[in-house]
């Protein structure tokens, strides 16, 4: 079993920064890709961004120049620099992780318990 932990979030002036972390534990023997999503209040939750194992990106055009995905493979851990957040940023934003459990390529996929991004404008 895979746990993702988020931390982070938290309330901020619009064109403030925030940096979120989540990392996995538990039976991880690799990761695969590693995204972030977030669901504001009303809507369905959308993909913000995501990071292969190679450090490839890719991002939601709402984000692109403002929101920085990145990875530290040695310690199963991702990141999202937000700047110049703005009040439809607001949202809890979701952790997620793809790879194997083991050897034998069990699969997983996991999520985290979210973490609250609140935008004051």
């Amino acid at each position: 079993q895979v746990q993702l932990v988020e931390s982070g979030g938290g309330l901020v002036q619009a064109g403030g920064s925030l940096r979120l972390s989540c990392a996995a534990s538990g039976s991880v023997f690799s990761i695969n890709a590693m995204a972030w999503y977030r669901q504001a209040p009303g809507k369905q939750r959308e993909l913000v961004a995501t990071i292969t194992s190679g450090g490839s990106t890719n991002y939601a055009n709402s984000v692109k120049g403002r929101f920085t995905i990145s990875r530290d493979n040695a310690k199963n851990t991702v990141y999202m620099q937000m700047n110049s957040l703005k009040a439809e940023d607001t949202a809890v934003y979701y952790c997620n992780a793809g790879g194997f459990v083991d050897r034998r390529l069990q699969p997983f996929v996991s999520w985290g318990q979210g973490t609250q991004v609140t935008v004051s404008s």
